[in-house]
């Protein structure tokens, strides 16, 4: 009987470590599971909105550093390791990242490529400006963005369709996280259409006639047309900043400004502001060159994409009032 006895409970031990264990193992829809997955972004402002998406399950990163324009990035030895380790990759796409071609072809191995503007409708460079143009930034910098305008992430409206697109490769590259997914995008969805609201209001405060906007290079059309701005004319009729304008374009413009009235020409912190400098001098208007348009900053400004939104747009308010 003791025998008995004893064999129960050893029994009884071993089932309640076993079922101690079963508990004890994660789930597949735990975080540690999501954290396994390599995800890399282009850039610091779609590794924040991947953040947001993605939430608690992973961690992102971003292959440029803080403060790189990719329009004149050059790669670097780490950045093909980087790659080469990422199980998703998030780009912009319409030709933004010109350097990612030669980095994944040195990275090999597999992986999910999600371009975030997928579905959107691509701003082309206006005729009038030319092929002249696009001749100069192709010779300055061996590309020109011929596939267009990829600067879609200034219109909050358009960053939906990066959410979506974004949460479709999430769930591909975690199929167990999807259902978290979809509830981050939609909570981060609501807070892009509260953003817009907010522009809206901030844009109300300008008179009509000086939602004037002369940028360094061509990056704020998507904005322009959503808020009722005319784009007057940029220091670079490029969507690239690396290319090189003109003496005719600089005169062009100089008059385009003296013409119109416009106030202010507006600058992303990382732009040669030597040109600008010199229209400023000509025509008298002012120079806002604290803008973020491609990158996040470390820290106050910007340190995530609608802050680096609402940063652009407090600026740019107070210098067309």
């Amino acid at each position: 009987m003791k025998k008995i006895i004893n064999s129960i409970i050893v029994l009884t031990l071993l089932a309640v470590l076993f079922l101690a264990a079963c508990g004890s193992a994660p789930s597949n829809d735990s975080a540690a599971e999501g954290d396994s997955i390599n995800v890399l972004t282009s850039t610091t402002f779609l590794a924040d909105i991947t953040q947001n998406v993605a939430g608690d399950r992973l961690t992102v990163d971003s292959l440029l550093p803080i403060g790189a324009d990719p329009h004149a990035y050059q790669a670097a030895p780490a950045d093909v390791a980087k790659i080469s380790e990422s199980e998703l990759l998030i780009l912009n796409g319409v030709e933004y990242e010109h350097f990612i071609e030669s980095l994944l072809e040195n990275a090999g191995g597999e992986r999910i490529i999600v371009e975030a503007t997928t579905g959107l409708e691509v701003r082309q460079i206006e005729e009038h400006e030319g092929e002249d143009h696009a001749a100069e930034a192709e010779s300055a910098e061996g590309h020109d963005h011929e596939a267009g305008d990829p600067h879609m992430w200034l219109d909050p409206n358009l960053v939906i369709t990066y959410v979506e697109n974004i949460r479709k490769g999430l769930s591909e590259a975690d199929p167990a996280g999807a259902e978290t997914y979809k509830v981050n995008a939609d909570a981060y969805i609501a807070q892009l259409k509260d953003l817009n609201k907010w522009i809206v209001t901030q844009v109300n405060s300008i008179p009509a006639d000086r939602r004037l906007l002369v940028t360094n290079h061509e990056a704020m059309g998507y904005f322009a047309e959503r808020y009722g701005f005319e784009v007057t004319g940029s220091v670079i009729p490029s969507f690239s900043s690396n290319a090189a304008p003109s003496a005719q374009e600089i005169a062009g413009l100089i008059d385009e400004i003296k013409k119109l009235g416009a106030p202010a020409i507006f600058l992303d912190t990382a732009d040669n502001n030597v040109l600008a400098q010199q229209i400023a001098d000509e025509t008298g208007v002012m120079i806002v060159d604290d803008l973020h348009l491609e990158s996040l900053t470390d820290g106050a400004p910007a340190p995530t994409y609608i802050d680096m939104m609402k940063h652009n747009v407090s600026k740019i308010t107070e210098a067309l009032k």
